[in-house]
């Protein structure tokens, strides 16, 4: 079995970024068209030790380009069609950086991967649910993951210069498979014959020009004279079917406010910490201090300061900050404060405005973030307590965790009421996961009317006894047993082996209907992960350790 490269020191990974600090993506504006072009600095990978030549990406390439996709959605109402291009006239873009992958751990490989999907799955999101279709440009060839970022697109132009191609190379050339999503939308989302993705995903050179359009793998074939005119008109249909309000205003998302700690970091609605000993962190999120705005105009003047926008992007930064620099804490309990009736309150005022662009801005970022938890290869546990909030948009998070505790009567001197769960609309569809189905629905497969059932008890407080018939909690235990029972979930939790768990949790979280974000991420968990760990890919003589140095890789030739 192959070992991960040397552990190096590194500094955390920081995913807060703006355009003023991009240092490969170049981002403008022609009216309803915003422009994305990829001009990645070879010299400044995220980490030292490699060179990003041809417009290659490592995770800081990604991390720019999630940010862009983000501020586009909500500070640039006017736009309605993004192009994503290349500063490069020779290339659009080489894939994933080799070198990045063959250097970095096991874990920051499968990690880089994950976040790179969701990323391209943020773009689709934009295109199928906020009115910004993303139309891809390639003046040049696309190649393995450069490929994969046009297919995240929805329209794709490729120059017809009798050179330009799009390949997904990995398998013949890197003894490994596309990790961003490249052959689950090769024939889920493009629809492309089987034998024919067969074919092309062997060939090293890809494939051009009219064949390219003949197989859909591209939508348009241009030739260069005509290229970047035709490409504009493409995208200025496309921005006049958006329903976008080009005389809206955008809010900026100014920096996530945020201090870092040696074992946590402090947000204004959310606490991390950590207990390295245990394998713990401890995620503390804080419900809405006073009354939130009501109307559209009154949240449009909060900015990003209004409770749904501001806890969604400080969740998203400290679910991202465990992922990628805090490697060992397996475990992530998750605990609540605040009241109840405010946060419906906050629940209801998503729902009453869903029609509003900025709302359904927030709804779909609460959507992304949460399906973020779900796809975190963590232990997650709920503890609801007195004086939580597990109310509406917050339940999602007890509904997100593998298991959840809920204490049946008081804390030990009664000064606080018995916890109690809130059911409210957000629970019954704008929040759905990766498989297209609420949690509820997910989690009562087997009994699809008991959803009628929970509609129904929608806006009353539940105290655990309730929750418990209705199948909202896994346990309740008493104030006698509730420190223990906690206490050894977790302690059971560390013991076991995190790659089983990982496996044990990918496969049970997403019940019901496979759609293509659970084929991509289910196997992204599990046959992307075993390849990138054999000795054919990551073994000293593994094509990915052997790429470019001009020796053939050393393969087992012992099929599983």
């Amino acid at each position: 079995m192959s070992q991960d490269p040397p552990a190096a020191s590194h500094p955390p990974i920081d995913f807060v970024t703006n355009p003023e600090q991009y240092r490969h993506w170049g981002l403008s504006f022609l009216g309803s068209v915003a422009v994305l072009e990829m001009r990645v600095q070879p010299d400044q990978p995220l980490r030292p030790g490699y060179t990003l030549k041809r417009n290659s990406y490592d995770l800081g390439v990604d991390i720019e380009l999630a940010d862009a996709v983000q501020r586009l959605r909500f500070e640039h109402p006017e736009v309605g069609c993004v192009v994503m291009t290349s500063a490069d006239a020779q290339v659009f873009c080489a894939g994933a950086n080799i070198q990045m992958l063959s250097s970095s751990s096991h874990a920051h490989k499968v990690n880089f991967c994950k976040f790179t999907n969701e990323t391209r799955n943020a773009m689709e999101d934009a295109s199928a649910h906020s009115g910004q279709t993303y139309l891809c440009a390639l003046a040049g060839p696309a190649s393995g993951g450069g490929y994969e970022l046009a297919l995240g697109c929805d329209y794709i132009m490729l120059i017809d210069d009798g050179s330009s191609a799009v390949s997904l190379p990995e398998l013949p050339l890197l003894g490994v498979l596309p990790g961003t999503g490249g052959l689950t939308r090769l024939v889920d989302k493009r629809r492309v014959r089987r034998d024919r993705a067969d074919y092309f995903c062997t060939l090293p050179e890809g494939i051009r020009g009219k064949r390219a359009l003949q197989w859909g793998l591209v939508d348009e074939l241009v030739l260069r004279s005509r290229f970047m005119d035709l490409v504009m008109e493409r995208a200025r249909e496309f921005a006049g079917r958006s329903d976008r309000p080009r005389d809206a205003e955008g809010i900026i998302l100014n920096p996530v406010p945020r201090t870092v700690e040696a074992d946590g970091v402090r947000y204004p609605h959310l606490t991390l910490d950590i207990d390295r000993e245990k394998r713990v962190a401890a995620l503390s999120i804080m419900g809405p201090a006073e009354p939130q705005p009501q109307t559209p105009a009154e949240i449009r003047a909060a900015d990003a300061e209004f409770w749904p926008l501001a806890f969604a992007r400080q969740l998203d930064d400290a679910l991202l900050h465990l992922r990628l620099n805090e490697e060992e804490i397996g475990t992530w309990l998750f605990t609540t404060e605040g009241d109840n009736g405010r946060l419906a309150a906050v629940d209801d005022v998503l729902v009453r405005h869903a029609d509003d662009w900025l709302v359904r801005e927030i709804t779909l970022l609460l959507r992304r973030t949460l399906k973020r938890l779900d796809l975190s290869a963590r232990s997650s546990v709920a503890q609801i307590e007195p004086g939580s909030c597990f109310t509406g948009t917050l339940l999602e998070v007890a509904l997100a965790a593998d298991r959840s505790y809920m204490l049946d009567g008081t804390d030990d001197d009664g000064a606080r009421p018995a916890p109690a769960l809130r059911l409210t609309p957000m629970n019954f569809g704008p929040l759905t996961m990766s498989n297209g189905l609420t949690r509820l629905a997910t989690r009562f497969l087997n009994d699809p009317e008991h959803i009628e059932r929970l509609e129904a008890r929608a806006g009353i407080d539940l105290d655990a006894q309730a929750a418990d018939s209705l199948g909202l909690v896994t346990f309740i235990p008493d104030e006698i047993d509730w420190e223990d029972e906690v206490r050894l979930a977790l302690e059971e939790r560390a013991s076991f082996s995190p790659d089983a768990l990982t496996g044990l949790e990918a496969n049970l979280r997403f019940p019901g209907p496979e759609t293509l974000e659970t084929k991509i991420f289910g196997r992204l968990s599990a046959w992307q992960n075993w390849i990138f760990q054999r000795d054919n890919a990551a073994g000293d003589d593994g094509a990915l350790r052997r790429y470019g140095t001009g020796r053939p890789p050393k393969f087992d030739w012992k099929r599983t």
